[in-house]
């Protein structure tokens, strides 16, 4: 059967484009087929369109070269369905063929485009081919195939496409420059070197076009950009044609113009080219006199020549959320309608900013224009011509320096009232020259810094989105009923991009250009951190490349800084970690301040992405966080270690029998040199304030670093660092049992106790199976307590296992086994002379008996050590021991004394216990009033802190009294 012939081509521009590959795919501008394997299947017919294509080849082409052996009779389904949605498909010999137009599909109306203009182009006509390029690049809507999953097709197409569209770009641009429109294209130029640093011919037409609009020093700063860009990353020098472009610049004065100031022919422009003409400009070019321009043609801003400019780019109209800052801007503007307005909006990388601005600029409508400019790294000078050109200015009165365009600006703006976004700002002193002096004049700044330094501007940070922000911006993204239909996935993406609008904006894309993903699908793609920031990239939008811009614009030691911190995975830190100032990663908006903690330190946050590439490049530069970590958990072990102190001072088995304020003797807590101490009777000592408010201080320093902490025993145990991960984890656990942080507690223990059997240390193993067993029977767990005291026994000896001994004390249920235990431990405590391990020995016996000499005894122990918690739960014991006698006056007295110690410590949950036995004794006195009011405070404490056992019996003395 013969092959019929195509039909031939219709005429060079027959209608509108009916099929696209140059972007999504489309057909007749609706959607494209939802199955993948249906639109790989349709591209690959349009690629070829009026060609046969081999069944072989289309099977290549939608299975990705792995076809399954009923690929052929699948293949056939496709075909049928596809038939459906598109007229023309035919069966032929050994294939298919679409019998369509070749100019009714994108692709190839753009290669016969391209193909024209070069003829034009060749012919002399340049002012024809520069069109004919344009309307090629028309053409485009995104990246070729951007939603076709084939890698066969884009490597035969796609790659081939995409190298064409910058070819016929390039090629564009010089028209353009020999067509005298180098300042037009500056714009476009800079964005095509950032999307593609390593392209030189792109580099050679940025200098060129700043060249030639008389901006010499940038295009010399340009050069020096792309030499430093090649030589770092691929470690060549420029070539041949980048050379040439900077010794023209070097050698020559900007291109000689005519009155009208247009490029005089001889430059590479055509003698007879057209001027620019506009409003206020006579047939020449030259701007009248008596039209609010002078006869030297300088100074501007007449109201003849004003016409309202908006130069806003477009708003996004998936735009979600932000209600709070954008009343905020709305009533500053408001509020200040005689005088100028300076607003800034900062935050971290991806939060919006940009959005923000853009959209709340739209929803203003200032009287005389609104203007916008994109600052990044680019000087003032370079700002404000662009912002006077907008405003009307002629290229040729522009002034050279900066001074004199910072006047002219201010001139042509002093009587308007105009709306001007300056976007990505570095500093205050790229922002302070651009900005409007008119009364009611309104300046939108975003930046990651907040600008302290901006004189009267006013700032907001802008966080990250709300939950039902988040979701509403996903689903305007990916499509509403998407997010409706699987609610929980929504939110599980919300929350693996942590609420950020950039990573929520590129997953939402991901999601609509893949309608055969599920969310549930992306969810888990995300959940890898490893891969994270991969799956955060759609087109030109990434979260990584959106980090790397702050990244790369921070000095040496600040780089080096931020991957250090990259080995940490808290979420917040203060400076003392790396003993370094992270102000300067705060201003580069890569950290943000949280603020004063308890202790008093500054603390700094980041996002978690911001984490995850701050990882990243530790682990490419540095080859991961091990190094780092082994170099600060010293530190970090030795000020919690101390810090340990102020909540169990002369822990057994430290080496330390007592511990106080370092050149100050130890105190009772009623302010009482302890009896024989050195320096006891040193004459104007200050007695117990210091001491007290430097145990408060130091256990406030222990629960604002918690977090850290608890974060910091697993990254050590994550990087191999054993020792310092089960010692952490012990330290940790007074903190614990202090402030009734259980789950830490279960956390921090079990990886401690991998790291100290990692690390085949018995005796750090047994250390935390005690600290387990306190756990254990905080919960009420006793079981649990002793099948782990039993087995720290056979892991220890002498001291610590007389320690093991006293706790198997605590959680036994015979009454006279637990005395035994008491005692043996006692035994062992005095005969090594261990006063911390007596005292806690002799309290145990004392309640255990009801022995008020042996609590007694063991509260002049603990004074003597100067250990104020031990001192308040002897205390509490011998108020229950005086309780149950019916002592009441006496219960009371030692209940209040601990309530006091507790408050002056700051120790809450302690005092609530303190306020829960008041209450039992005021119950038991029969003053109903005063144990309410006591169970009443004892259990809000209790509430707030997750103790259920207490919140129980408050809750019961309550409702008894009240």
């Amino acid at each position: 059967m013969r092959q019929e012939e195509p039909a031939p081509e219709g005429p060079a521009h027959a209608g509108p484009v009916r099929f696209g590959v140059l972007g999504p795919l489309r057909i007749d501008g609706g959607q494209a087929p939802g199955p993948a394997k249906h639109r790989a299947l349709l591209a690959a017919l349009l690629l070829s369109a009026r060609e046969q294509v081999p069944v072989e080849r289309l099977m290549s082409v939608v299975w990705d070269d792995r076809p399954p052996a009923s690929a052929e009779s699948v293949l056939r389904v496709y075909v049928s369905a596809l038939r459906k949605l598109v007229d023309g498909i035919r069966t032929v010999p050994g294939g298919y063929l679409l019998d369509v137009g070749r100019d009714d599909v994108d692709c190839h109306r753009f290669e016969r485009l391209v193909t024209e203009a070069r003829r034009l182009r060749a012919a002399g006509q340049v002012v024809e081919a520069a069109g004919g390029y344009t309307a090629a690049l028309a053409l485009w809507r995104g990246s070729a195939l951007a939603d076709v999953e084939s890698s066969a097709l884009r490597r035969a197409h796609g790659v081939p496409l995409e190298e064409l569209r910058l070819t016929a770009l390039e090629e564009r641009i010089r028209l353009d420059l020999r067509l005298g429109r180098g300042a037009e294209v500056v714009g476009e130029l800079r964005a095509l070197v950032g999307a593609h640093p390593l392209r030189e011919r792109a580099w050679v037409h940025l200098i060129e076009a700043l060249h030639q609009a008389g901006r010499r020093s940038e295009a010399l700063s340009a050069y020096q950009d792309a030499r430093r860009t090649l030589v770092e990353e691929l470690g060549l020098e420029p070539g041949t044609e980048l050379t040439a472009a900077h010794q023209r610049v070097l050698s020559e004065d900007p291109p000689p113009v005519t009155a009208a100031g247009y490029p005089q022919a001889g430059w590479g422009f055509p003698a007879d080219a057209a001027p620019p003409i506009g409003p206020g400009f006579a047939a020449d070019g030259v701007p009248p006199v008596g039209r609010g321009f002078p006869a030297d043609g300088v100074s501007l801003g007449g109201p003849g020549l004003w016409a309202p400019v908006d130069a806003l780019p477009p708003d996004i109209s998936d735009f979600a959320g932000r209600r709070a800052v954008l009343d905020w801007i709305a009533r500053a503007v408001d509020e200040n309608a005689s005088a100028p307005v300076h607003l800034v909006l900062h935050g971290p990388p991806g939060c919006g900013k940009s959005a923000v601005a853009v959209h709340a600029a739209t929803r203003l409508e200032p009287p005389d224009g609104r203007l916008y400019a994109v600052l990044g790294a680019r000087p003032p000078s370079a700002v404000l011509e662009d912002l006077l050109r907008s405003l009307g200015c002629p290229d040729r009165a522009v002034p050279p320096v900066l001074d004199e365009r910072v006047r002219l600006y201010r001139s042509m703006t002093a009587r308007k009232r105009l709306l001007v976004v300056l976007d990505d700002a570095a500093d205050e002193a790229q922002v302070r020259p651009l900005l409007p002096t008119g009364p009611g004049s309104v300046t939108l700044v975003t930046s990651r810094s907040s600008l302290a330094g901006l004189e009267a501007a006013r700032a907001y940070e802008l966080g990250v989105l709300g939950e039902d922000e988040a979701v509403a911006l996903l689903g305007g993204v990916a499509g509403p009923e998407r997010t409706a239909a699987e609610p929980e996935a929504a939110l599980r993406i919300v929350r693996l991009c942590g609420h950020l609008p950039l990573a929520l904006r590129i997953a939402g894309s991901r999601l609509a250009r893949k309608p055969g993903w599920t969310l549930d699908h992306l969810a888990g793609r995300l959940s890898d951190e490893r891969r994270r920031l991969d799956e955060l990239s759609a087109g030109d939008l990434a979260v990584r490349g959106s980090l790397g811009l702050g990244y790369r614009g921070l000095p040496d030691p600040e780089r080096r800084l931020l991957r250090e911190l990259g080995a940490l995975s808290a979420p917040d830190f203060a400076p003392w970690v790396f003993g370094a100032d992270l102000e300067p990663l705060a201003e580069a908006g890569l950290l943000q301040s949280r603020g004063l903690d308890e202790a008093g330190q500054e603390r700094y946050g980041w996002h978690d992405l911001t984490r995850l590439y701050a990882a990243e490049r530790l682990r490419d530069e540095d080859g991961g966080p091990a190094r780092v970590l082994a170099v600060r958990a010293g530190a970090i072990l030795e000020r919690t270690r101390q810090a340990r102190e102020s909540l169990l001072p002369a822990e057994p088995g430290t080496g330390r029998t007592e511990a106080h304020l370092p050149g100050h003797p130890a105190l009772s807590l009623e302010g009482v040199p302890v009896q024989g101490h050195p320096g006891s009777s040193l004459p104007g000592y200050p007695g117990s304030g210091l001491e007290t408010g430097w145990l408060r201080q130091e256990a406030r320093w222990l629960s604002a670093e918690r977090r850290f902490l608890v974060a910091s025993v697993e990254d050590f145990f994550r990087a191999g660092l054993y020792e310092p991960a089960w010692r952490l984890a012990f330290y940790l656990v007074p903190l614990f049992e202090l402030g009734a942080h259980h789950d830490d507690w279960h956390a921090t223990t079990a990886t401690g106790l991998d790291a100290a059997r990692a690390a085949g240390h018995r005796h750090g193993e047994a250390l935390l199976l005690r600290g387990l067993a306190d756990l254990h029977r905080a919960e009420g767990r006793t079981e649990a307590a002793a099948a782990a005291l039993r087995a720290a026994q056979p892991l220890v000896e002498g001291l610590e296992l007389a320690r093991v001994t006293l706790r198997l004390g605590l959680v036994e249920a015979d009454t006279r086994a637990a005395e035994r235990a008491f005692l043996r431990a006692l035994r062992v405590f005095e005969e090594a002379g261990d006063r911390r391990g007596r005292a806690d020995a002799l309290r145990a016996l004392g309640a255990a008996r009801g022995d008020e000499g042996a609590l007694v005894e063991s509260l002049a122990a603990y004074q003597e050590l100067g250990d104020p918690r031990g001192e308040a739960e002897a205390l509490l014991d011998l108020a229950r021991l005086h309780l149950a006698a019916g002592r009441h006056p006496q219960a009371r007295d030692c209940a209040e004394r601990r309530l006091k110690v507790n408050r002056r410590l700051g120790d809450r949950l302690p005092e609530a216990v303190a306020q829960l036995v008041l209450a039992e004794i005021a119950q038991a006195e029969g003053n109903q009033e005063a144990a309410a009011a006591a169970a009443r405070a004892a259990l809000e404490t209790f509430t707030s802190y997750g103790d259920h056992r207490n919140a129980a019996q408050a809750r019961s003395i309550r409702q008894a009294t009240g």
